[in-house]
Parts: C-alpha cells; structure tokens; sequence
C-alpha cells in the first residue's frame, strides 16, 4: 500500500489514527546499520511497523524485524521515542496516520537475509553512506541518535 509522508507541512491531511510504530536500529560488528529499501515509498528506513495489540513493545520489534529481514533479534535497548505530531503519513486507503514509534536496540541472533513484500532492497549500510541514502527525515533522525552512543534514550 502506498503512503506519502509530510513533515510540519501545512498541506499535510489531518490525521484520523494513531498507531504505535516500533522500529529496531540493528548494528554489526562492523558498525553499519541493517536498512531496508521501503516498498511503499522507496525510502530506506530501519525494520519496523505497527504494534499488535496482543504483543508488547519488545514482541512487535522482534516480530517486525523477522518479517521485513529474515533475521531473529534479541532486543538489547531502546534509542528512543519519537512523538513529533507533525509527522504525518498518509496512506492511499484513506488513513492518516499520526505515528508514535518506539525505536529499539538490536541484535542478529539467528536468520537469514530474506527480502519481504514490504521492501525492495536490504543492506547493511556504513555510517559514512548513510547521509546519501534517500530517506525521511524522522529515520535520518533516529539513525543519528544510534550512532550518538546516547547514554539515555531520546525522548521527544
């Protein structure tokens, strides 16, 4: 499903849901980050989705990161929580999505690299390549906060 996202835009639709997005900042040994080409929009972005309400918040990052990249993760933390209301995404089956998400830390502990539907292309992506990537503003955003090596979450 196609989506369009908008930030502090004063055309953006209003928003008409609220899901809880859970993503998961994966690093290597090597220091680069596991990003995945999004179907929907073409831009790079850690694994991640909305949260089932049957699962917990270390469930659905898990879970999400199976799905979208073939791997299990063991979930070691948390980067952030990202809240910014004038993040919007708009999808084209009518619903306007004011998204929170909860940005984890992971690692691999099993799997293998397998592609989904909700993605084009996976890579482990140096720090250095990542300012050239095409991507939203919000994941440019939590990426810098990864590779801060923040001692506390970012909340905001």
């Amino acid at each position: 499903m196609a989506r369009t996202e908008y930030y502090d835009d004063p055309d953006a639709p209003p928003p008409n849901s609220l899901v809880v997005g859970v993503s998961v900042a994966i690093r290597d040994d090597q220091g680069r980050v596991l990003l995945q080409r999004r179907a929907d929009n073409g831009l790079w972005a850690m694994p991640g989705g909305g949260m089932d309400l049957t699962e917990s918040v270390p469930e659905a990052g898990r879970r999400e990161v199976k799905e979208e990249t073939g791997y299990d993760v063991e979930i070691t933390g948390m980067t952030g929580l990202y809240t910014d209301a004038r993040h919007i995404m708009a999808y084209c089956d009518g619903e306007v999505r004011r998204q929170f998400n909860i940005c984890l830390a992971g690692r691999i502990v099993g799997g293998e690299m397998a592609i989904s539907d909700e993605s084009t292309e996976l890579r482990w992506v140096p720090a250095a390549e990542l300012d050239a990537l095409p991507m939203h503003r919000t994941q440019r955003m939590r990426l810098r906060h990864l590779m801060e090596n923040r001692d506390q979450p970012y909340i905001g």
